[in-house]
């Protein structure tokens, strides 16, 4: 079956900077997962220079996930399947918020003030939604609908990355799955991550995967599709061996899930926890 062609929308009238990445596109139509990864660069557009911060601080966790990307690149890549990549770093608006979430552009981050977002009044933020939170919610989405009406059901998987130290404190996970009421895919990473005995493994910790209008609720939940999204410490994948280690770990324990578990291949619709209070 030819794959369902995916338009690539450019930014109008910032030079082409492009808002997202894609890898292995070609796949989706046969892909039984598609990888997402929504802080996967500290890239701005030229006019806005770097927001008004040192550029040492776009290299910080505050500018993106310090790995991620690497991480995404190399898992599709050895699995075979589609990845959809931000272009752009989450301090010009953040990919994993919805819409009117009021921390879509953030004016300070870990103690850093944002100079070039204290003045972002509604206007302007509408302009980055339309330009460049928009066009990757699309190709996301151009992703999945693909696979889709290629006869797929996909597994959606988010990959994510948080600092070893928080406000002082060390963070006793190497990574975390988060997820919301559906548990069919969170179940069986946590059980595959946690059968290294080396590995402390978060349950919706480092953060919590109850988020509306986030990337999981928007892909997943809200489709029905099987999903989680999986933080990893940015220390273990800072290198390109790192990056490839975890990349090889999760494509077994992702593999194996989908080949054993024909359920994940199914639209199933469960209640969110921000729908009803819980």
């Amino acid at each position: 079956m030819t794959p369902t062609p995916i338009e690539l929308p450019r930014a109008p009238g910032d030079g082409g900077f492009q808002p997202f990445e894609l890898v292995n596109a070609e796949c989706a139509a046969t892909a039984p997962l598609v990888v997402l990864c929504d802080h996967a660069s500290n890239a701005l557009p030229d006019a806005y220079g770097t927001l008004g911060l040192p550029s040492i601080d776009l290299e910080r966790h505050i500018g993106w996930d310090i790995g991620a990307a690497d991480v995404t690149r190399r898992l599709a890549h050895l699995m075979g399947v589609p990845a959809v990549l931000s272009g752009f770093s989450r301090l010009l608006i953040d990919p994993n918020r919805g819409a009117d979430d009021p921390t879509l552009v953030m004016k300070l981050s870990d103690g850093a003030v944002i100079p070039g977002n204290r003045q972002a009044d509604a206007a302007e933020i509408a302009h980055r939604r339309a330009n460049y939170w928009q066009p990757y919610q699309d190709a996301a989405a151009s992703m999945i609908e693909a696979a889709m009406a290629g006869g797929q059901v996909p597994v959606i998987v988010s990959i994510h990355s948080f600092t070893p130290v928080w406000r002082g404190a060390m963070r006793p996970w190497q990574c975390g799955v988060l997820w919301d009421r559906d548990p069919r895919l969170p179940h069986l990473l946590l059980a595959g991550l946690r059968s290294d005995s080396g590995l402390v493994v978060g349950d919706n910790e480092p953060y919590s995967g109850r988020l509306h209008g986030d990337t999981m609720y928007r892909n997943g939940t809200s489709r029905g599709l099987a999903n989680a999204l999986v933080e990893i410490r940015q220390d273990l994948i800072d290198t390109h061996h790192g990056a490839q280690e975890w990349a090889e770990r999760l494509a077994q324990i992702l593999g194996d899930a989908i080949k054993k578990h024909p359920e994940l291949a199914m639209v199933k619709h469960f209640a969110s926890y921000t729908e009803d209070g819980a």
